[in-house]
């Protein structure tokens, strides 16, 4: 069995030290060269993100999973104002992490949807010169491009199911059960397509509604139309600055569909793109194996 470890790091921004909570799987002084995983969101806790920590099983590959701030059992700040939540943040606290597990200077890093996106302005903006392989898996290159994709997607469903999501959007009543039986249906074919939801999906989501504050801050109540501070949100001019291997991932019945993802493969010096025809937002769920071996092969050969 692979070593394992987890526990809090301390984080320092602003003056204020935070709690960051990650677990690692698998000896980090042993050579291998680790991947970080960044979850989704942004605000939805680690714990569907799981499924990616098999990668040392398979493939002997240390990982290390993260809760970001303000999120699951990293620290909570719900009094901070809406200024404090900035991509600069989360990509500060990416740094202290490398850092303090004492990777920086060797590792690969794997971000999910929101985590692709945090990948992306981090490596574009910061070059991390440790960094050797990137993987932006069901990422969006910009918010605009992510409304064009959930439109479409949502203008295949029902007139009066449309009508029905818009209202409560116009409204603020995105809290009723209507509208969170609504989006479930939406979720059910374009976020995750297993009948049931995975646990740790589920967890996950549990502890988003627990506290919502990082995902409405920065999102906003509704996936259709972003009113957070990641609205206006882009690296579309910056993905020619990210000079590392990378892997791109989405399905076929993505959130992320093609027109999100195709600026990083038009753009990026290095990169290939792998497409999951029988999967939506989340193919380590959907087609496990697969996506374990696909992964795993790219971050080892």
């Amino acid at each position: 069995m692979p070593s394992e470890t987890s526990g809090f790091i301390d984080f320092t921004y602003a003056g204020e030290t935070h709690k960051t909570w990650y677990k690692a799987l698998g000896d980090l002084a042993s050579g291998v060269r680790p991947v970080v995983i960044l979850h989704g969101g942004p605000g939805i806790p680690h714990f569907y993100m799981l499924p990616n920590l098999e990668l040392t099983r398979t493939h002997n590959i240390p990982t290390i999973i993260y809760d970001q701030i303000g999120t699951g059992q990293s620290s909570h700040l719900k009094d901070k104002p809406k200024e404090f939540w900035t991509v600069e943040l989360f990509k500060d606290e990416l740094d202290n992490l490398l850092a303090k597990l004492g990777i920086a200077d060797n590792f690969d890093l794997l971000g999910h949807s929101w985590g692709g996106m945090l990948a992306a302005d981090y490596v574009a903006t910061r070059q991390p010169p440790g960094l050797k392989r990137l993987v932006l898996a069901d990422a969006p290159a910009s918010m605009a491009l992510w409304e064009v994709c959930m439109a479409k997607l949502l203008s295949r469903f029902p007139e009066d199911f449309q009508v029905m999501l818009k209202k409560h959007e116009e409204e603020g009543t995105t809290s009723a059960k209507e509208y969170q039986d609504g989006m479930h249906v939406f979720y059910q074919k374009h976020v995750c397509k297993l009948s049931p939801w995975p646990a740790d999906l589920l967890k996950s989501f549990t502890g988003m509604e627990e506290d919502p504050t990082v995902y409405f801050t920065m999102l906003g109540p509704s996936e259709f139309s972003i009113s957070g501070s990641l609205k206006t949100w882009s690296v579309l001019d910056k993905i020619d600055k990210i000079n590392y291997p990378t892997l791109l991932l989405n399905g076929v019945h993505d959130e992320a569909q093609d027109e999100c993802v195709l600026p990083f493969f038009e753009k990026l010096p290095k990169a290939k793109w792998v497409q999951f025809a029988n999967s939506s937002h989340m193919a380590f769920f959907e087609e496990k194996d697969r996506y374990l071996q696909v992964v795993g092969d790219f971050l080892t050969k």
